[in-house]
């Protein structure tokens, strides 16, 4: 990726960055969504990260190991990445899928966490990921924000302290110092009131979106989601 952006600069583009459909496979990754929706088979691979999954896969960080199928006889495709849901003028790729989930920080809490993340994991500079985070906004805003309009259920976390400044925060914010937003895009179905006797000091901020704290998160997901994935689950055992 480095290699790739450093000639990408060399040509003029300065903002070339892995959020873009340049720097990824997305018509493979539809094709992958449809093959399995069509037959429950299709392929994978996993980017190497460190070298501690270097060891696990047998191959070099910053690679990508051998494509293998997936495992037979599998209920549900779970996809979790940055492309999940984008559309453009060539591909489709939410429209393959079930369920559509975004779970993200507001854009501050966003950056605060990658600062830290970087700094400490990585060793870069404050300056040197903000440099990153300015080469990556064009593609920010035009591949990743849209996707969270095609999502089902969106989980938004929101900090209730200043992060007005993101670039010189000294600390991330805990879950207990957030609120979470969940927008549910067809809020026909869900039994809100139930939802609001099970996690304290929820409310609804607008008909279709309930607010909880941040440090119920988990438990607003498993009451959530876990009955919209036995449904699915449901389903293709019906059509099978």
């Amino acid at each position: 990726m480095r290699k790739a952006m450093a000639e990408e600069a060399a040509k003029g583009d300065h903002h070339f960055s892995h959020f873009g459909p340049e720097a990824n496979l997305l018509t493979e990754l539809e094709a992958v969504f449809q093959h399995y929706g069509e037959s429950g088979e299709g392929q994978t691979r996993h980017y190497v990260h460190d070298i501690a999954e270097s060891e696990q896969f047998g191959t070099a960080a910053g690679t990508f190991t051998e494509w293998e199928s997936f495992s037979e006889g599998s209920d549900l495709l779970f996809y979790e990445g940055l492309h999940g849901c984008v559309v453009t003028d060539k591909i489709n790729i939410g429209k393959h899928a079930d369920l559509k989930i975004g779970v993200v920080p507001v854009i501050n809490l966003e950056w605060i966490q990658k600062i830290h993340r970087d700094g400490s994991t990585r060793g870069y500079s404050a300056e040197a990921v903000t440099d990153t985070i300015l080469r990556r906004m064009p593609d920010y805003v035009r591949y990743m924000c849209p996707q969270f309009t095609e999502t089902d259920i969106n989980f938004q976390r929101i900090p209730t302290v200043d992060t007005s400044n993101p670039f010189i925060a000294r600390w991330i914010p805990t879950p207990d110092e957030s609120m979470v937003v969940i927008r549910f895009r067809y809020p026909q179905g869900f039994d809100f009131c139930y939802l609001l006797s099970m996690i304290h000091n929820s409310f609804m901020s607008r008909p279709n979106s309930i607010v909880v704290p941040g440090g119920k998160l988990d438990l607003a997901m498993q009451l959530i989601l876990t009955p919209l994935i036995l449904q699915l689950v449901e389903r293709k055992r019906r059509a099978s």
